[in-house]
């Protein structure tokens, strides 16, 4: 696929695409934003390289595709509160991400997307995984999708932290000074069958990391269903993977995929900045 100077090539069978002949820095043409926009929602993540972008220069391109949010858990950048700096040091040997999900899916309007741009990375390592739940939908049975019709997730911003998130956000020594003290913990309900609102495609909506029981049953009622839907949702066939440069920006459809960030790197720094876009109400 070719609109004047952009390139668009498939990364994987499932999902991914990395997109050349573009510079993001920069205001997008018309022509240019239907090709990358259609690329986003075709290819679900899109890789765009070689970028040279500030924080406001990075703010000034979400825009161009839905309103940067302030994520609720992490102080932003003081200048530009919408970007906040992911950071794992040298010293750390957990990461930040490093379990799959999809992002703030414990808000009543999770992200639309969200936009990560490499600063320092690793000399090898800290790739970042993605899966289509499309395709993961798309795989199931017709009696599981049956049974999942209808079924509501109750997702929470403290599933997969015990403890609280300062306690893990203070085992991390490159952002134990950037999580927000005292933030309350957000519980939202979304149907685990989610239909995407620009391509009407049905997908998975449901993690380990966020989705701690269903609607109207316990936690332990709800487990062995969440486990499976978990471990189906990111077959490999489902996946793709995205190796970061410093200058690369990634942009994916939180509406339909979910990531994983890739914990290989120890002794090395990974240096991000990210914004995540405002979502509408999942249904």
């Amino acid at each position: 696929m070719a609109t004047q100077s952009i390139e668009v090539r498939p990364v994987a069978g499932a999902l991914g695409a990395e997109v050349s002949g573009i510079d993001v820095s920069q205001p997008l043409s018309a022509q240019q934003f239907a090709a990358l926009h259609g690329a986003f929602l075709d290819h679900q993540v899109i890789c765009i390289r070689g970028q040279m972008l500030t924080p406001t220069q990075q703010i000034a391109f979400a825009r161009q595709f839905g309103e940067p949010d302030i994520y609720p858990f992490i102080k932003g950048l003081p200048e530009t509160p919408e970007v906040i700096e992911i950071l794992k040091t040298e010293k750390d040997t957990v990461n930040f991400g490093g379990g799959w999900h999809s992002d703030t899916s414990y808000l009543e309007r999770p992200a639309l997307g969200s936009m990560l741009y490499a600063l320092e990375t690793p000399t090898a390592g800290g790739d970042t995984m993605f899966a289509s739940m499309y395709s993961a939908y798309d795989a199931l049975s017709d009696g599981m999708k049956r049974m999942l019709s209808g079924l509501i997730g109750v997702n929470s911003s403290a599933q997969g932290y015990r403890g609280g998130r300062a306690k893990k956000m203070k085992e991390l020594d490159g952002m134990k000074d950037k999580y927000i003290e005292n933030s309350e913990v957000s519980v939202a309900e979304h149907p685990i069958v989610r239909a995407h609102p620009q391509t009407g495609r049905k997908g998975l909506y449901v993690s380990r990391g966020h989705t701690e029981r269903f609607k109207g049953m316990t936690a332990a009622e709800s487990k062995p269903l969440i486990d499976f839907l978990a471990d189906h949702a990111v077959r490999p066939e489902f996946t793709c993977r995205m190796r970061w440069d410093p200058g690369t920006l990634i942009f994916w459809d939180n509406r339909c995929t979910q990531h994983f960030a890739v914990n290989d790197y120890h002794g090395e720094r990974r240096r991000m900045h990210r914004i995540t876009l405002v979502g509408d109400r999942p249904v």
